[in-house]
């Protein structure tokens, strides 16, 4: 049966927000491939040969230049091994990527849902011991887990993640100079405006912004892509990498506060059920792409169907 010309003309629009997304916010090729890695590419075993992704990032406008000089760079941080086989290169996550893409992405896909016992977790660094570079690389590891100094060199959080604290200050040297505290109370660090406390130290304006910006961009995507029948794998690829990319980094800029110390409604619930919505709609179509692009879909390229089904519950 032929589309009728509303089908088609909302067809049309999809390939049209595409181009509309990548002209008013292109993104940066480092970046993307990160997003493509951890989102497509570790839940079929972690490992992509070169041409397929080259294939993947093209229509998003990162050529083979960027491409290679992405992954080079990821290489040498760690995130990256190359391999080859013959003449066919291919690159693959390494156990520390693997590790790090993990804890990341669990921040992406999941919401804790348990109610906030009060308790806090404290770090104190000790500063002296470290070098001026690695202090400012702990500085912005800390704050990446929401960590926030409530002092000099006296870090807190109320739900940090015991795993990915422990990896970060494994990899980066680190484990010897920090003093963890757990169980610390809120009435024990409270300094008389709680909440303002809360607003001002992890500026809780700031972060909504980020999340009020994804919503603006993908917001009218849901009901688009339900009256959007017949759309092509690289379309329906193409909303989810996009989209996912640009929540990864509204979430980047959230330190993940228990509900109970966030503002009533939280936008960035609102956020996360777009995110949940518009994946679920995207993914069966995505995957039919990275099959045929990337030869997924049998033997050890085969999708972890259990990862993809605990995304975004």
């Amino acid at each position: 049966m032929s589309a009728t010309p509303a089908s088609q003309s909302k067809i049309s629009t999809v390939p049209l927000w595409i181009r509309r997304i990548l002209a008013a916010d292109p993104p940066r090729a480092k970046s993307l491939v990160v997003t493509l890695f951890g989102d497509a590419i570790a839940p079929h075993g972690g490992c992509v040969q070169l041409k397929g992704l080259i294939e993947l990032l093209e229509p998003f406008g990162i050529n083979e230049r960027l491409v290679r000089t992405s992954v080079f760079r990821l290489v040498k941080e760690g995130w990256l091994e190359a391999r080859r086989n013959g003449r066919e290169s291919s690159y693959e996550l390494t156990q520390s990527g693997r590790r790090r893409f993990s804890y990341a992405y669990a921040r992406v896909y999941a919401r804790v849902q348990e109610p906030w016992k009060g308790d806090w977790t404290l770090i104190l660094v000790r500063s002296e011991e470290l070098s001026a570079e690695r202090r400012q690389q702990l500085r912005q590891e800390l704050e990446w887990q929401g960590l926030r100094p409530l002092a000099p060199q006296l870090y807190a959080h109320p739900r940090i993640q015991p795993g990915p604290l422990a990896e970060l200050l494994e990899r980066i040297g680190a484990r010897k100079q920090v003093i963890i505290f757990g169980n610390a109370t809120s009435d024990q660090i409270n300094c008389g405006d709680f909440q303002g406390l809360i607003n001002e130290r992890w500026n809780l304006v700031v972060v909504a912004k980020h999340y009020r910006r994804f919503l603006q961009s993908f917001g009218r995507m849901k009901d688009l892509l339900r009256s959007s029948p017949g759309l092509l794998p690289q379309q329906w690829f193409s909303i989810r990498i996009l989209m996912i990319h640009a929540f990864r980094r509204a979430v980047l800029h959230d330190p993940l506060l228990p509900e109970e110390l966030l503002p009533k409604p939280w936008i960035g619930n609102e956020a996360y059920n777009l995110a949940r919505e518009l994946y679920r709609l995207s993914l069966r179509g995505s995957e039919e792409l990275l099959a045929s692009a990337c030869g997924f879909g049998k033997g050890k390229g085969a999708a972890s169907t259990s990862i993809l089904r605990e995304r975004f519950l």
